[in-house]
């Protein structure tokens, strides 16, 4: 990896922590940032620390230091380091508590590290979102409560991950009782295991009118009254992408009967999505849509690029509408997993690719019943998406023959190099069901499977398409934020259930 002179006298410099500490002060400032990286690149955090508390420049962008440059190609955005960015939120404190005068700092943009599920940082330890989150709204609360707090004050952005268990103390960050020496700014939300009037609560203080990224998921029970609610009072003109969890358009349990064909708040609602003049990214996953999509996507100022309607129960309207409709050939990611798009709508998906073909990168079309008999119709319509990169089809009854023929289809796609592929279905015993539970998926023959990976794997090298990484994650692509909650969560599952059975044994007890 090529570094210039300067990053590896940086290295050297760094190196020594006591010999970088005591010489800081004549360094020039515009080495600052070289200092930064390579104190990160080799998890200098006590360097770090120093670093960011004497930071003698306007701004400090987190993304844009780590990422490869001209004095070194080395990227590190993927590098969540729990030492590093600890440091670095500790500086930032340090900074506005110290008693400088030529303090120049206004900007600190903690946004831009990548969180992935194997960490290269010597320590081996990350900090994930939510932990990012806690630590920066509990050191914001610090140095609010501070006695030798600063007059002076520095706009932290930050992607914000708020749970139960973290919202206390978020809020308090957001909402100080006096000055904020480090006022936290959101671009980027994403809300789990919180009742409706939390999530409104945190996101008034959040500062809705500058986020990009809206993520509401899994234990955030809305219904579609919620929803109107949310998108009427907040306001998102700046939203880019936004994500409702499961069942978000449900009708609330007292609704008063629409008329036949009407549904206002569904009407309430795409009004609301049509003001958002930067929306691209809409993901509405495992919510009842059924003949419902055109009024949810026409009134759409802008097209789509991202779309994510996996378990939506979509109908045949609402299929002939995605072929057709503006946002067909703006998409560049698209999912349209548990749908039989192949059997029941084999006409529609062909069209829908085709129109989609010039732009799209990612498809994902995961338990969506395609077996041997249709790859004839699936390998055709994915034959012009030339700019496909990523495709995921897992949980699809196919045999190991049908997945030869598909991999040599998917050869010819030229930017591919990401394919999940199911268990071939000649893994499992025979007459497995489809879709299939956990439990049964898990029941196959780790050694069939293995020769029929390996066998697939070498047909890409004969082809000339070693580039493509081909897997098989039975039970789902990692996810860091997912990862991260994962005891928290089912602190709240157990919670739920609880609830639940006390609330049917009461109901019990009054019907007797």
């Amino acid at each position: 990896m090529m570094k210039s002179l300067r990053f590896a006298s940086a290295e050297a410099l760094v190196s020594h922590p006591q010999v970088a500490l005591q010489n800081l002060d004549s360094v020039a400032h515009n080495l600052y940032p070289l200092l930064f990286k390579a104190s990160y690149l080799l998890e200098q955090a006590e360097v770090i620390r120093v670093l960011l508390e004497c930071w003698p420049l306007e701004e400090f962008r987190l993304g844009a230091l780590l990422g490869p440059s001209a004095e070194q190609a080395v990227d590190l955005r993927d590098r969540a380091c729990r030492a590093c960015l600890e440091a670095c939120v500790r500086g930032l404190a340090d900074h506005v508590l110290q008693d400088r005068g030529q303090q120049r700092l206004q900007l600190a943009d903690l946004t831009g590290v990548r969180d992935v599920q194997v960490q290269q940082c010597p320590c081996g330890r990350a900090l994930g979102r939510w932990g990012r989150t806690e630590l920066l709204a509990r050191t914001c609360c610090e140095v609010q409560a501070s006695p030798q707090m600063s007059r002076r004050s520095v706009k932290v952005l930050a992607d914000l991950f708020v749970t139960d268990g973290n919202f206390q103390v978020v809020v308090r960050a957001l909402r100080p009782a006096g000055p904020a020496p480090l006022r936290m700014c959101c671009l980027s939300f994403r809300a789990d295991s919180l009742d409706p009037s939390q999530l409104l609560q945190v996101l008034r203080l959040a500062g809705p009118g500058e986020l990009r990224r809206l993520q509401v998921v899994h234990n955030v029970r809305l219904h579609a009254g919620h929803v109107q609610q949310l998108l009427a009072q907040m306001h998102f003109p700046q939203l880019a992408s936004l994500t409702l969890p499961a069942k978000a358009f449900d009708m609330p349990p007292v609704c008063a009967p629409a008329a036949e064909g009407e549904d206002p708040l569904l009407t309430s609602i795409a009004w609301e999505l049509s003001q958002m003049t930067q929306l691209t990214e809409l993901n509405v996953a495992f919510s009842t849509l059924t003949g419902k999509i055109q009024k949810l996507l026409s009134p759409l100022r802008t097209p789509l690029r991202a779309l994510d309607l996996a378990n939506c129960a979509l109908n045949h309207a609402d299929m002939a509408f995605l072929a057709d409709c503006t946002h067909a050939t703006h998409l560049e990611v698209l999912d349209l997993s548990g749908h039989n798009l192949v059997s029941l709508f084999p006409a529609t998906f062909f069209r829908l690719l085709g129109q989609a073909s010039q732009t799209l990168r990612v498809l994902t079309l995961e338990e969506c019943g395609i077996e041997d008999s249709h790859l004839s119709i699936l390998t055709l319509a994915l034959s012009p998406c030339h700019q496909l990169q990523e495709f995921r089809f897992l949980g699809n009854p196919l045999s190991a023959s049908a997945l030869r023929r598909l991999f040599l289809a998917l050869c010819e796609l030229p930017k591919l190099w990401w394919v999940e592929f199911p268990v071939p279905k000649d893994c499992y015993p025979e007459g497995a069901a489809y879709p299939q539970d956990e439990l049964s998926m898990s029941k196959f023959d780790q050694q069939k499977y293995d020769t029929i990976a390996e066998d697939l794997r070498g047909l890409l090298l004969r082809a000339g398409r070693d580039d493509i990484q081909v897997s098989t994650p039975v039970f789902g692509s990692f996810d860091p934020d997912i990862q991260e909650t994962s005891n928290e969560l089912g602190t709240f599952l157990l919670q739920a259930f609880k609830t639940a059975l006390e609330n049917f044994s009461r109901a019990l007890k009054q019907m007797e």
